[in-house]
């Protein structure tokens, strides 16, 4: 069960206090997403641009700071982190990015900063223990320097893992990213101790090759997993009328673990036929959809509410138990 930038239906994403509720309701790793400052120190926000995820709109030094960026071939305005040194983003604090939805979570607002990279790492070890090693699944976002001169986000991530000590295949943390380009340059800077890779698959009909069988093969050349989103994972079911997904089934094949993104709780974020009630941001039943995806045979739910899926998984747990002691 893998904590979506900590817990962010309980508390305002990429803080402390989300990745440590994460932890506590049962999350065996914690995602951070990675951007970078302008002296290149690995940040966590979920994308580069500031102004949805903290108060730097309110920061009248920062004033001149905003600017509009080309962000995936369209222009983007704010403040992005690649204009702040480590220092500046620090005087920053964070705020809820969806407050309509979740706006008991704006109560955190301002009470948290900006992490790196390294302390979050730094608290998955802390509240590892002998019997239970709390992982991090690192997503690289996107780098686009000011000047378009600057070190790569693959030469970044790879020197700051060997820092910490944790660029092994065997340690605990993992990396995703969407762009395969990453994913190589990561492993052909890092060699044999390059931790484990995972593809992440977007719905775009561009990333439609990638879950082919001749895909899959393709990515076990350079990463251990998959990630598709759920919207995929529960189409490609539907082929199977919910009882198997193929997709699933090709990428064990091809010894590729598989996650899917991302579980939310909110009616907003479900079908129809799980919504409770007709509020937006109300709860629904996630426990069902969570079932669903494990019924289907993936490894890992990558999720913003924890403790739903970790209650999905073992009441699926006991009922196996239970069904195999009759048998």
């Amino acid at each position: 069960m893998i904590g979506h930038r900590g817990a962010p239906s309980y508390r305002p994403e990429h803080t402390t206090a989300g990745y440590e509720l994460a932890i506590d309701q049962g999350a065996d790793l914690i995602e951070p997403d990675v951007v970078v400052s302008r002296d290149g120190v690995l940040v966590v926000r979920h994308e580069s641009e500031l102004s949805l995820s903290t108060d730097v709109a309110d920061h009248a030094e920062f004033a001149d700071r905003r600017t509009t960026r080309e962000v995936h071939g369209r222009p983007v305005t704010g403040w992005f982190t690649e204009d702040f040194t480590l220092a500046e983003l620090r005087t920053l604090r964070a705020v809820e990015r969806m407050p309509a939805l979740r706006p008991l979570n704006t109560a955190f607002d301002g009470r948290f900063g900006i992490l790196t990279l390294a302390e979050v790492i730094e608290l998955a070890r802390r509240r590892s223990t002998p019997e239970r090693t709390v992982q991090v699944l690192v997503e690289l976002k996107t780098l686009t320097w000011p000047d378009d001169d600057g070190p790569s986000l693959a030469e970044l991530t790879a020197g700051e893992l060997r820092r910490l000590g944790v660029a092994d295949p065997e340690g605990p943390v993992l990396v995703q990213t969407f762009d395969p380009r990453l994913l190589r340059e990561l492993r052909t800077r890092l060699g044999e101790q390059c931790p484990r890779l995972i593809q992440l698959i977007a719905d775009l009909p561009g990333f439609d090759p990638m879950v082919t069988r001749a895909g899959l093969r393709e990515i076990s050349t350079y990463a251990q997993g998959i990630a598709p989103s759920r919207e995929r994972i529960l189409a490609d079911a539907g082929t199977t009328g919910g009882v198997r997904s193929p997709l699933v089934d090709d990428a064990h094949r091809a010894a590729l673990s598989v996650f899917c993104w991302t579980l939310r709780a909110e009616n907003a974020f479900l079908p129809e036929e799980l919504r409770r009630g007709s509020e937006p941001g109300a709860l629904g039943d996630a426990f069902a959809e969570a079932r669903q995806l494990l019924d289907l045979g993936l490894d890992g739910l990558i999720t913003d509410s924890p403790d739903h899926a970790v209650t999905a998984l073992r009441t699926r747990a006991r009922v196996r138990t239970r069904q195999a002691a009759v048998a």
